[in-house]
């Protein structure tokens, strides 16, 4: 079985944490967005992962209205992107040492905290997605100076990183980094060094795209006949079985699946009790990893 807590910014977290961008779906309900979220702090999640252009503010509007003090919820977000209203793509870069501050101060306001716990710095440096342009492409030390700055000041708790290689995890080390989170799945391991450098460090992995198929074209875990066959063993889902793999594959994995169902909620907090034996755990580990690489925009 896998353990059921790991550490995140120097606080035992649940694994199982809730990633909010899906709750943009539940734009036009918001009270059922705020049971939903209600519904996940009962079932024990401590940790939720968020960013302002997550539903261009709809998301932390929720985590403001239903998260409370004592709930003791670790609120993860992320900067580097701004939302982008009206245009091809819901979110534009924002790396410019000025534009990550001004994200900083976005977030305090539209959660309503003094101090950001955790902020992930969206590198995009690696993974599917946009790559920076022009004067987007920034030197990682002068988006570590004013993130410590920021840290300095009191206004986030702990750096995070996102989208990055190897090389940018290295460089940054001295920072003291707490978590990062990049494309990563079963069928996705192109950064299996870095998890384990996350691992010898003390640096919490959150993967995003935790069942691959990112984009078309791209590898999806519940493609694989392999893990149909365990999952069909086990009486489970392809997907819940995408998840497990990844809590027993690395001690310092945490997960922040996202969904605007509650019994989808409840199904992937429930992963944690999935256990996968030794031939399980074979079967899986054998199953080709592709490239999640594709450029978007």
């Amino acid at each position: 079985m896998t353990t059921a807590t790991a550490s995140l910014a120097a606080r035992s977290v649940s694994r199982i944490g809730y990633g909010a961008l899906q709750l943009e779906r539940l734009h036009d309900r918001r009270g059922e967005a705020v049971a939903l979220l209600r519904h996940a702090v009962e079932l024990g999640v401590d940790h939720v992962d968020t960013a302002e252009f997550y539903g261009f503010g709809f998301a932390n509007d929720v985590i403001r209205e239903a998260l409370r003090p004592q709930d003791g919820v670790l609120v993860v977000t992320k900067v580097g992107a701004d939302p982008n209203p009206g245009g091809e793509l819901p979110l534009r870069l924002a790396q410019r040492p000025e534009q990550l501050r001004a994200s900083v101060e976005d977030n305090l306001r539209s959660l309503g905290l003094d101090r950001l716990p955790v902020v992930n710095l969206r590198r995009l440096d690696s993974g599917p997605g946009l790559r920076p342009e022009g004067d987007q492409v920034v030197d990682l030390d002068d988006q570590l100076a004013v993130m410590t700055a920021l840290r300095d000041e009191g206004k986030i708790g702990a750096i995070g990183l996102s989208s990055i290689t190897l090389d940018v995890l290295r460089r940054a080390l001295p920072a003291g980094i707490v978590c990062v989170q990049n494309a990563y799945s079963l069928v996705s391991r192109d950064d299996e060094d870095m998890l384990q450098l996350c691992a010898a460090e003390g640096i919490a992995w959150v993967p995003f795209f935790p069942l691959g198929g990112a984009s078309p074209g791209l590898p999806k875990v519940t493609d694989e006949p392999a893990v149909h066959a365990v999952a069909e063993s086990l009486g489970v889902t392809p997907s819940l079985v995408g998840l497990a793999w990844l809590l027993h594959h690395a001690p310092n994995v945490l997960l922040i699946p996202g969904t605007a169902d509650a019994a989808h909620l409840e199904a992937n907090i429930a992963v944690g009790g999935i256990a996968l034996d030794a031939a399980a755990l074979a079967t899986l580990d054998g199953i080709e990893s592709r490239s999640n690489e594709v450029l978007i925009g």
